[in-house]
């Protein structure tokens, strides 16, 4: 069974809208939680930085 042309394109639109609702949401985590992860990566960089 083969997908018609129209079902095709109605499942393009879905993955893409999809994407962009995957990608709002991972922009709002960052918004919210970006300094957060930004700190925890700075001590991690300092830790490893003052390893022998």
């Amino acid at each position: 069974m083969t997908l018609a042309p129209k079902q095709w394109g109605q499942g393009l639109v879905e993955y893409a809208l999809l994407l962009m609702l995957i990608a709002l949401v991972v922009l709002v985590m960052l918004a919210v939680y970006g300094s957060q992860v930004a700190n925890t990566f700075s001590r991690i960089t300092n830790g490893i930085g003052n390893l022998p």
